[in-house]
């Protein structure tokens, strides 16, 4: 025999909460097994030409279009300045020229997603000059989940050693050199550090948005740096979790009948007669869920047995994780 009790909209709590997972993959052979898919790109500024100028471990690209796509995705409002290309204040004449500017000025205002991890400042740098390079290491979403817990990125190669600073800065001994976007798996370098080319403090030491870049690569280096196979990349995954919680309350006249075979007597089904006492009180050791159907659809077991009490209601919560 079973006996059903239907919750109510009170009785059932949906709570989200955030949980993480570290991995760290070391060398080419997991970097690039169909398990894993963390990929590494050079992009180029320089013409697009079918065919030529590839880049990619795992899947191959173009080197101009990876270095169009991040420009155009992450630093569209950024080129005319590190912390931020201004709004246009003058009026707008036609077709989006400033009036009484020429040519130069008729560019798209700062309008772009530019996906930022915060509401500070952004301070971004991108090399536009001919034949530039840049850096792209991407981690699948597989991976990532939703997005990379904010200061556990960790990139080490033969001589570089980049990490992130939490607040989507890439950094290496100190000094930014690139930047993360957490949400995407995209980690992206477009200068780097160098005793000659580091002309101010350390980027952590002074005030936010006053930190100096390094100097851009050079020619060759930025591939270097993210296509060696003696690597070790480092991260923290980030998932939402939501728990379901349900109250499973029965009044101190319900639920007060064992179905425990071993309280009927004999062969013919007939009861012993403490189990039909009214201060009968069975102990409760399973709490099954069902549909709308009367279809099982989880079963919870208390850790020890829990008696029932015919005086006083009784509530088991069950929680869910999903």
């Amino acid at each position: 025999m079973s006996v059903y009790k239907p919750f109510t909209t009170s009785d059932v709590i949906i709570t989200p909460f955030k949980v993480n997972k570290s991995f760290t993959f070391q060398g080419d052979n997991q970097f690039i097994s169909q398990n894993v898919g963390i990929d590494r790109f050079l992009g180029k500024n320089i013409p697009f030409v079918s065919g030529s100028n590839t880049t990619g471990q795992i899947k191959i690209q173009n080197q101009p279009l990876i270095y169009n796509s991040i420009k155009q995705l992450y630093y569209s409002n950024f080129l005319r300045g590190e912390d931020g290309s201004p709004a246009f204040t003058s009026s707008i004449g036609i077709d989006g020229i400033r009036v009484g500017q020429g040519a130069p000025f008729a560019t798209s205002q700062p309008m772009y997603e530019n996906y930022l991890p915060n509401t500070l400042d952004a301070n971004r740098f991108f090399p536009t000059g001919s034949n530039e390079e840049i850096g792209v290491i991407s981690i699948p979403s597989n991976l990532f989940g939703e997005y990379i817990q904010p200061g556990s990125f960790r990139f080490e190669g033969d001589e570089n050693t980049f990490v992130d600073d939490g607040e989507g800065n890439i950094l290496q001994e100190g000094t930014k050199v690139g930047d993360i976007i957490y949400q995407h798996g995209m980690i992206i370098l477009t200068a780097i550090s160098s005793s000659t080319g580091n002309t101010g403090g350390l980027y952590g030491s002074a005030l936010y948005g006053t930190g100096v870049y390094g100097t851009n690569f050079e020619d060759g280096e930025i591939g270097e740096v993210i296509s060696g196979s003696n690597v070790t990349c480092s991260f923290q995954s980030t998932m939402t979790i939501y728990e379901s919680q349900y109250k499973c309350t029965f009044d101190s006249n319900e639920f007060n009948y064992t179905q425990n075979p071993s309280s009927i007597t004999g062969n013919n089904g007939i009861p012993y007669n403490f189990v039909t006492g009214s201060y009968f009180e069975p102990y409760i050791t399973t709490v099954g869920l069902y549909n709308n159907a009367n279809q099982l659809v989880a079963v919870g077991k208390l850790s020890q047995p829990l008696q029932s009490s015919n005086v006083t209601d009784t509530t088991i919560l069950v929680n869910l994780d999903l």
